[in-house]
């Protein structure tokens, strides 16, 4: 009898604890990914198997929890950065300059969202930047600036929504084959933070 009641009581405990790692993994596993699933180079994330059908399961689910619609992944990819490249998480309380020094895919944009997946809601109605809109410097670079308040140049509104992501659209078939076959370019932009308030 006491066998038993021991038997019924670690049950009572390990099962759920047990279902509640595993929920807990699984959430893990569709929104920050692994090595398996994503592609990480410096702040930059792509997962690299959406838009292909032989997606794996947490892909799939990532992509379906964020509402993602992803182009053939032979044409494009996508990376989200949520931290700058020192590793400090991004805000909208700071400022932010996105520097792409030698980046020359065919076609890129980048954007700005909110915690939740929304574009920033802004006044000047300004939501992304690609390599046809932006404007480049003297050298060649271009700089975007990620802050609240307006800036000269090449200025995203960051909000005030606290937590943003900026997302990295790249078009270019060289640029998606090499990722999905292990490799990396050569330069990704970086992400500095400029000033905090």
């Amino acid at each position: 009898m006491r066998l038993i009641r021991k038997l019924i009581f670690n049950l009572a405990v390990l099962v759920p604890a047990a279902v509640l790692l595993g929920l807990g993994t699984a959430w893990y596993m569709v929104q920050a990914g692994t090595r398996l699933s994503t592609r990480t180079i410096g702040p930059w994330v792509a997962w690299t198997g959406a838009g292909r059908p032989e997606a794996e399961p947490y892909t799939r689910a990532h992509i379906a929890l964020n509402g993602v619609l992803p182009v053939s992944s032979t044409s494009e990819i996508a990376f989200r950065a949520k931290t700058d490249s020192d590793g400090g998480r991004l805000t909208s309380g700071c400022d932010y300059a996105v520097a792409m020094e030698d980046f020359e895919p065919q076609w890129w944009n980048l954007a700005v969202f909110d915690g939740s997946g929304a574009l920033v809601a802004n006044a000047a109605e300004r939501y992304a930047f690609s390599s046809g809109s932006a404007m480049r410097e003297p050298d060649g670079r271009t700089l975007i600036a990620v802050a609240r308040d307006a800036r000269p140049g090449n200025w995203l509104p960051s909000g005030r929504s606290n937590r943003i992501v900026l997302v990295l659209t790249i078009q270019d078939a060289s640029w998606a084959a090499a990722i999905h076959n292990g490799g990396a370019p050569k330069v990704m932009p970086r992400i500095v933070r400029t000033g905090c308030r």
